[in-house]
C-alpha cells in the first residue's frame, strides 16, 4: 500500500547535514518527496510503500548525523500524490528562527583520513572539516546559521569547495565552514612580542620550539591554549611561574588511546568517554611510573587527559611527544583568550611563541571536563562540544534567564521545554570574567532569539550575578537559594518532578537563616524546600580567609569537638602558625569577629585535611586540600568512626565531633594518614546513608538526589550512591550538567519557571 507522510523534525537539525541525510535515507528506501528548512525546523514529505516508510522512520531516529539531535514534532498522514524522485527544496523565509545552534565537534574520521592522505587536496590542511565535524558555535555572529553570519564570511569558496557545498551527495553539502588551502584560513607563527616570523612551515617551527622547552600559545576552536612538552619538568615549572598557577593540575593532550594508556589507567567506560565527539578532558588514575613531569599534576593521583580534537592538534601530536600540556591561555581567574591581538597582549611575558590563524573565534568556549563515576560519565565542566545544546525539560516553562552563581559561572535560558546552557564562564572575580559574563548573556539571548522578562539569581546579594540582576529594573527578579537550585537542577536533568530528599554538599551557599550552608539534607520540589537536616554548624574563624588557610577551619572544628579545651589540642597538633597566639584566636571566636557559623561539607574536608597535616598554611586553588585528602584515602583502609545524629525542632543535625576527636587523637598517636583519610570518607558515607534513611522513613520518600561540588570526590560520590541504594532509595544524580556550581543556573531557571507558572495559575 502506498502512503505519504509529512514530518516536522525539530531540535538540532540545521547546519548539521540533516537535509542531505534525509535525502540519502529516502533514496535508500526508495521513497519520493522533498525536504526543506523552515522557521520551525525541517519539514519533509515522504511517499512510498508502508514498509519502506516504516524503515525510513526507524533509520532516521536510530542513525542521525553525528551533530544532530532530533525530535519528531509532527507526523501527519497525507494522500499520495504520485510524485517521483526526492528533492531538497530551497529554504523557506524566516529560516532558523527556532533552530538550535550545534556545538563544536571533534574532527571526524573521514576528514582525518583526508588530512593524512598525500593524494588529497586537503593533505595536512589544519582547517579541514565537513558536515559532521568542526566549528559551529565558536564561529557564529548571528542566526540563522549560514556562512555570511560566521567568521568564514571573509573566505569566499574556491570552485572546488563550492561544488562540494552545492552537492547533496557530498558530505560537505551546506557545510558553512567548508574551505581548503586555496581559499581558507592559514597558519602563522609570531614571536613573543607578536611579530610575524617568516617561514614556509609555521607548524614545523612551532614543534621545534616545543621540543626546545618553550611555551607555545596555540589558537584552537574556542580559544587559545598554552602548550609545553609535558615530559619537560623545567618547561612545566616555567609555565606555572608565568601563568601564576602554583599547583592546580594542568590538562594534557596525548596522541591516541595507546598513549593515554601508557600514562594512566583507562577503563572501557573512560575509553568511550575519551573518544566521544565532544572530546572532553577526562580524569584518569595515574600509573605509578610515567614520563609525565611531576609538576603537571602535583599532589593528586589523576591526570586530566584529552585526545586531539582539531586537525591542528592531530598534526601537532604526530610528532614524538608523549603528551603536551594544553591549558587555557589566560592568567589565573581570567577568561580564555580568543583574538590574535588580545592573545599577544594578555599573554605577553607568558608565551614564547604564538601559533595563530586568521579565522576569528567569535564565541569563547573552554574545554569540557569529565570523569567516569559509578560506571557512568559525570561532568566537571560543561562547555565545548555540549554548549549550547539544550536539555529537554519534562514540561514547558515560562521564559527565564538564570545567571548562576559566583564560581564556575554558567547561564541558563529556558524557552518552552528547553533549557539552553551557555559555555563555561568561570569565576566572576575579575573585570575580564565579568565582561565575559555579559558577553555570554547577550550571546544566549541572540542565538535563542529570546529576551526573558524573568531573571533568576542566587539568594546571596553580594554575588556579582545577583547584583547584576538587581540592576535589571525592567525585568522581574526571582532569588533562589543556592542548595535548592542544586537539587532542582538534578531533578530537572533527570526529568523527574515532585518532592525528593536532596543531599546538597558543597563549600558555600547563603542559607535562608543568614548562615553559611553547605552540608544540607533538603526536602525539595521545583518551587520550594524545607531544611530537614544538616551538618552541625561550626565557627569559621575570619570567614572567607579561612577558605584559603585551612588551619583556621581546623580550629573551628576543634572548638566544636573539644569545646574550651581546643587550644590544648591545637597546640599538640602544632596547628597554629608561630605568629598566631591561641589567645588571639580565642578572642576572635568568643566575640564572633568575622567568624560566621557554617554547615559546609567543603570546609569540613578542609579542616580535617589540616588536622591530619595536609595543607595547613594555605591552599593555592579551590578544593586542593580535599583533593589531596581523597588521593590519600585511596591508599588507605578504614571502617566507620562514631558520629551523632540529633534532632532539634524537627531538624536532624549530623554531628561529626566524635569522629573528629578520634582522628585528632590517632594522628597524634602516629597512625598512617592514608588510613585516617579513608576512615573519614567511610564515616561520611555511612552517616549520610543513615540520616537519609531516617528522613525518608519519616517522610515516606523513596528518592534521593545528589548535588554539590563535594560530590566531585569519587570516593564520596560512589560510596553514597552505593549506600543509599542499599537502604532502598532510588538515587538521582547528575550526568548532563556538573555536580558543582555549573548546575546552579539550570536549577535557578527551573525554580523560577515553576514559581511563575504557579502564580499565573492562581
Amino acid at each position: 500500500m502506498i502512503k505519504r507522510i509529512r514530518y516536522l523534525f525539530s531540535g538540532i537539525v540545521q547546519g548539521v547535514g540533516f537535509r542531505p541525510f534525509i535525502y540519502r535515507t529516502a533514496q535508500r528506501h526508495r521513497l519520493s518527496g522533498w525536504v526543506q528548512n523552515r522557521a520551525d525546523g525541517v519539514w519533509a514529505e515522504v511517499e512510498g510503500l508502508a514498509s519502506d516508510l516504516t524503515a525510513f522512520k526507524e533509520d532516521v531516529i536510530s542513525n542521525p548525523p553525528p551533530l544532530a539531535e532530533i525530535a519528531i514534532s509532527q507526523a501527519v498522514d497525507l494522500l499520495p500524490t504520485g510524485e517521483e524522485g526526492f528533492k531538497i527544496l530551497e529554504s523557506e523565509g524566516g529560516e532558523a528562527r527556532k533552530v538550535h545552534i550545534a556545538p563544536d565537534i571533534a574532527v571526524c574520521d573521514d576528514c582525518l583520513a583526508e588530512l593524512f592522505n598525500p593524494a588529497d587536496r586537503r593533505h595536512r590542511y589544519p582547517f579541514i572539516n565537513c558536515t559532521n565535524c568542526g566549528p559551529r558555535l565558536t564561529i557564529i555572529s548571528d542566526i540563522p546559521y549560514d556562512r555570511s553570519r560566521t567568521s568564514m564570511a571573509c573566505f569566499p569558496m574556491c570552485p572546488a569547495c563550492r561544488r562540494e557545498f552545492d552537492d547533496p551527495d557530498n558530505r560537505r553539502f551546506h557545510t558553512e565552514p567548508n574551505a581548503c588551502p586555496v581559499c581558507g584560513p592559514i597558519l602563522q607563527l609570531l614571536d613573543k612580542d607578536g611579530r610575524a616570523i617568516p617561514t614556509a612551515d609555521p607548524l614545523r617551527k612551532a614543534v621545534t620550539a616545543l621540543k626546545r622547552g618553550d611555551i607555545l600559545a596555540i589558537k584552537g576552536l574556542g580559544g587559545f591554549h598554552l602548550a609545553v612538552d609535558a615530559t619537560n619538568e623545567e618547561a612545566v615549572q616555567k609555565l606555572r611561574a608565568r601563568k601564576l598557577r602554583e599547583e592546580k593540575p594542568f590538562a594534557i593532550m596525548v596522541r591516541d588511546l595507546a598513549a593515554a594508556k601508557r600514562i594512566a589507567h583507562v577503563s572501557p567506560e573512560e575509553e568511550r568517554l575519551l573518544l566521544t565527539p565532544q572530546r572532553p578532558i577526562v580524569l584518569l588514575r595515574k600509573k605509578d611510573r610515567s614520563a609525565i613531569a611531576t609538576a603537571v599534576a602535583p599532589g593528586v593521583d589523576t591526570f586530566g587527559v584529552m585526545l586531539p580534537y582539531t586537525p591542528l592538534h592531530h598534526l601537532l601530536m604526530q610528532e614524538d611527544f608523549a603528551a603536551l600540556v594544553m591549558t587555557s591561555a589566560n592568567k589565573s581567574d581570567e577568561p580564555i583568550c580568543i583574538q590574535n591581538r588580545e592573545a599577544t597582549e594578555r599573554l605577553r611575558g607568558i608565551a614564547d611563541f604564538f601559533l595563530i590563524h586568521n579565522r576569528d573565534i567569535l564565541v569563547r568556549c573552554d574545554d569540557g571536563i569529565a570523569a567516569v563515576y559509578a560506571g557512568a560519565p559525570t561532568l566537571f565542566r560543561r562547555s565545548r562540544g555540549l554548549a549550547p545544546r539544550p536539555l529537554f525539560l519534562r514540561k514547558p516553562l515560562p521564559e527565564v534567564l538564570a545567571l548562576g552563581a559566583e564560581l564556575k559561572g554558567i547561564l541558563c535560558l529556558v524557552k518552552e521545554n528547553m533549557a539552553f546552557l551557555s559555555p563555561h564562564i568561570g569565576d566572576l572575580e575579575t573585570p575580564l570574567a565579568r565582561d565575559f559574563f555579559h558577553e555570554t548573556m547577550a550571546l544566549m539571548e541572540r542565538i535563542t532569539e529570546c529576551r526573558p522578562e524573568v531573571i533568576a539569581c542566587d539568594l546571596h546579594p553580594d554575588y556579582y550575578a545577583s547584583r547584576t540582576a538587581a540592576c535589571m529594573k525592567d525585568r522581574k527578579v526571582i532569588f533562589v537559594q543556592h542548595h535548592h537550585a542544586h537539587i532542582v537542577s538534578c531533578l530537572a536533568e533527570n526529568r523527574e518532578t515532585g518532592t525528593v530528599l536532596g543531599l546538597a554538599m558543597d563549600g558555600t551557599g547563603l542559607g535562608t537563616d543568614g548562615r553559611v550552608w553547605g552540608g544540607e539534607f533538603l526536602l525539595a520540589d521545583e518551587t520550594d524546600f524545607i531544611r530537614r537536616g544538616h551538618l552541625k554548624h561550626f565557627l569559621l574563624p575570619t570567614g572567607e580567609t579561612a577558605i584559603r588557610h585551612p588551619w583556621r577551619t581546623a580550629v573551628g572544628l576543634l572548638q566544636m569537638a573539644y569545646g574550651a579545651s581546643w587550644p590544648e589540642w591545637a597546640g599538640r597538633l602544632r596547628l597554629l602558625p608561630a605568629d598566631f597566639a591561641p589567645a588571639m584566636i580565642e578572642r576572635i571566636l568568643d566575640r564572633r569577629i568575622n567568624s560566621p557559623e557554617t554547615s559546609s561539607l567543603g570546609r569540613l574536608f578542609d579542616g580535617v585535611a589540616a588536622i591530619l597535616g595536609l595543607r595547613r598554611e594555605k591552599v593555592n586553588f579551590e578544593g586542593q586540600a580535599a583533593m589531596e585528602l581523597e588521593a590519600l584515602a585511596r591508599k588507605g583502609q578504614g571502617t566507620v568512626l562514631p558520629y551523632d545524629i540529633e534532632k532539634e525542632n524537627g531538624v536532624f543535625i549530623l554531628d561529626m565531633s566524635p569522629a573528629i576527636r578520634i582522628l585528632t587523637e590517632q594522628i597524634l598517636a602516629g597512625k598512617p594518614v592514608p588510613d585516617l583519610a579513608a576512615l573519614f570518607h567511610a564515616t561520611l558515607i555511612a552517616a549520610f546513608a543513615d540520616l537519609s534513611r531516617q528522613i525518608c522513613a519519616e517522610e515516606n520518600l523513596d528518592r534521593a538526589a545528589l548535588s554539590g561540588g563535594c560530590f566531585q570526590n569519587r570516593i564520596l560520590y560512589e560510596g553514597c550512591v552505593r549506600s543509599l541504594e542499599q537502604v532502598g532509595l532510588k538515587v538521582l544524580r547528575h550526568r548532563l550538567v556538573p555536580n558543582n556550581d555549573g548546575c546552579i543556573a539550570l536549577g535557578q531557571a527551573v525554580v523560577a519557571g515553576y514559581r511563575i507558572k504557579k502564580e499565573r495559575s492562581l
